[in-house]
């Protein structure tokens, strides 16, 4: 199992939440990366903590963890805590390397009008209206987690609750302008979320940052990391990945700007098929414009990879796209011999964020057939030789 000492992720829960949500994300993790979890004042795990109850306070508290470790962080948040953690990472800009904003809340605010949070802000002290909006806004919340949160969502006050309605729901003047964050963020978004809407990312939270990625998570609404913990995990480690395995000094970067560094792309600048093979479930299927027939299982696609990363003098990754577990990378790439190629990779993850599945298609023709002629020479013995083209007599 990888793991890191250099590196923390500081995980901020959201609205009426407590700090042991994010316990299913925690234990999916594959990344040991040390990690540190956020207690809200007056939310579920702190109650009883006085006033104010505003995003400058959250953000302070975060930010007061943050000037409490060593060596660089990634921070998540959710809903509510997506705005502190996003407020927390331009207060340390030298420290935040990564920013994952799972279902946020726009930090300009989500600006509705009085009837409508009036319900929200009249949910202090009561559970069981509590658990109502947790079922009206989720798909698959968890029986047990609902009934843990209902519990401790009863804790909470009337003023606590009725305040950080107010502060999610103006938001912050930052919001309104340019994100000044620069490190790359991972914005996730349930894909039956009726309150953080597809329109709400791509209006107000996606144009603000200029290293994003976005992904949609089936079969989850306003809670992906409870509902979907496993994919979830998955995707934190993706970004924990590029983090931790970024180039060395000195040496270029294979993503453009807009492409995260996850499993994938740090696989290819590391060029080994142990790098490959850790990204890759078992049965994973490897199809391509470069060979005859489909490559299958770990091993036998890591040799493959491994050995095509280094047929490649240059090769920079320079769009990226996800769609649920899909995601799809536009590449640019030079061959040992000078040829220039270019592409399109379709990479699927399974349940646990390990790639299942992978078709790349090559352009133009000729350089596909040359790169596939030398692909098979190299991988000569190990892999089927008519797995692949013949340029030259057979």
């Amino acid at each position: 199992m990888p793991q890191s000492t250099s590196l923390t992720t500081v995980f901020v829960h959201g609205f009426l939440d407590d700090a042991a949500v994010w316990r299913p994300v925690l234990s999916h993790r594959s990344w040991r990366t040390p990690s540190v979890v956020a207690e809200l004042a007056g939310m579920a795990g702190r109650p009883d903590v006085d006033g104010p109850y505003t995003l400058a306070r959250h953000t302070s508290d975060v930010v007061d963890l943050v000037d409490g470790i060593t060596g660089p962080v990634i921070l998540v948040g959710q809903s509510l805590g997506a705005q502190v953690a996003e407020l927390a990472a331009t207060r340390r800009p030298d420290r935040v390397v990564g920013l994952v904003l799972v279902a946020p809340v726009p930090l300009a605010g989500s600006r509705l009008p009085a009837e409508a949070v009036a319900p929200f802000k009249a949910l202090g002290g009561d559970g069981e209206a509590q658990r109502a909006v947790r079922l009206q806004l989720s798909v698959g919340f968890p029986a047990e987690e609902l009934e843990r949160l209902t519990v401790a969502g009863g804790s909470t006050t009337v003023d606590a609750v009725s305040d950080t309605v107010d502060a999610w729901n103006d938001g912050d003047p930052a919001g309104s302008a340019r994100s000044t964050v620069t490190a790359p963020v991972l914005v996730l978004r349930g894909s039956r979320d009726p309150f953080v809407t597809a329109e709400m990312l791509e209006s107000q939270v996606v144009p603000r940052f200029a290293r994003v990625t976005t992904t949609e998570v089936e079969g989850a609404g306003h809670w992906p990391h409870i509902e979907r913990p496993e994919l979830v995990a998955s995707l934190i480690d993706n970004l924990v990945a590029g983090a931790t395995e970024a180039p060395a000094a000195g040496q270029q970067r294979n993503t453009s700007d807009g492409v995260d560094e996850h499993g994938w792309t740090t696989a290819f600048a590391r060029r080994s098929p142990t790098a490959f093979t850790d990204t890759f479930a078992p049965g994973v299927v490897l199809q391509a414009s470069v060979l005859r027939a489909p490559v299958r299982g770990a091993d036998a696609v890591s040799q493959v990879m491994a050995t095509a990363s280094d047929i490649y003098t240059s090769l920079v990754f320079t769009h990226q796209a996800r769609n649920g577990e899909r995601t799809y990378l536009e590449w640019n790439a030079t061959l040992h011999d000078g040829t220039e190629v270019s592409g399109v990779t379709r990479l699927v993850a399974d349940a646990q964020g390990r790639t299942l599945d992978i078709a790349i298609h090559h352009r133009p023709l000729d350089g596909a057939l040359t790169f596939s002629d030398e692909l098979g020479q190299r991988l000569e013995g190990r892999i089927d030789r008519d797995t692949f083209h013949r340029t030259g007599a057979a």
